[in-house]
This record gives C-alpha cells, sequence and structure tokens, in this order.
C-alpha cells in the first residue's frame, strides 16, 4: 500500500515545498539508512521550493527556488509545467494556495491519534467542498484518502 503511495508521488512531475520542509523531509529520508521507499523519489525527482528569501540555499540535486510570495510564483510554475505538482508538507504553503484557489486535489495522511490542539490544516477562509476519490488504510491505521476539489 505504501508502495502504491510514493509511486504516486514519482509520477508526479514535480514536487513544491515550503523551505523547512524542504530541508526537513530530504534531511530526514537522505540520512534513513536503505532500504527505505522515500529517498530515490525525493532525491531524483524535479523539486521547486518557495521561499521569500532570495539568498536560500538548496542542498538537494534538482531543486529550483521560487523566491517572493507563494501564490504568485506557483500560479506561474503552473502556467509552465505540464502535469501534476505535489506538495508535500508545508501546511503554511498549502494554506496560501488554498486561498488562492491554486489546488486542486489532495492527498491527506489521517493518523489514528487525537491531540487537541494544534495548527488548523486550512485555517480561516471559505468553505471548500471536496469529494473524496480514493481511500487506503495502511498497516499502522493510517487513512491516506484522496480528494479533488469541486
Amino acid at each position: 500500500m505504501i508502495g502504491r503511495f510514493v509511486g504516486g508521488m514519482g509520477r508526479a512531475t514535480a514536487m513544491l515545498f515550503g523551505h523547512r520542509s524542504y530541508d526537513d523531509l530530504l534531511g530526514h529520508w537522505t540520512s534513513v539508512a536503505d532500504p527505505n521507499p522515500f529517498t530515490e523519489v525525493l532525491v531524483n525527482s524535479r523539486k521547486y521550493v518557495a521561499s521569500r528569501q532570495a539568498g536560500t540555499e538548496l542542498a538537494y540535486p534538482n531543486s529550483t527556488l521560487l523566491v517572493g510570495e507563494a501564490a504568485g510564483t506557483v500560479a506561474r510554475l503552473k502556467g509552465q509545467i505540464d502535469g501534476v505538482i505535489r506538495v508535500l508538507g508545508s501546511g503554511e504553503l498549502v494554506r496560501s494556495l488554498h486561498a488562492a484557489g491554486l489546488v486542486e486535489e489532495y492527498v491527506l495522511l489521517i493518523h489514528p491519534i487525537v491531540l487537541g490542539s494544534g495548527t488548523r490544516l486550512f485555517g480561516e477562509g471559505e468553505r471548500t467542498d471536496l469529494t473524496l476519490q480514493e481511500a487506503i488504510m495502511a498497516t499502522t491505521g493510517v487513512l491516506i484518502a484522496r480528494y479533488t476539489v469541486n
């Protein structure tokens, strides 16, 4: 099941990260002992990193910095790329793209825990209806759900 999820990551034309998520995710998965299902896909995929800082250093291959406000830079990127752009992590980035109407699909990993507090995934804003396209249950109880935006 997880292989199917990783395969979906690999079928994306590009991956999009906020700077912190880029450093955290790639830093973690490139330091985990082999074999793991994520390192090769993360390192070899085309990656775009949204940052407001022009001097941001990108430590991994196939990475391009998008400098400025995410809604504008990502809208331009979507106009230049034919295919799927996947965002991994990057809550602040997702909220910005969601508010700008730039998200067509969500893949949510729902973990079987209740924390009781924390940052809301979508923050404040207008209601957005979603349609469930696919759901996969991992052996750990994590639900991987793919939704399209109506």
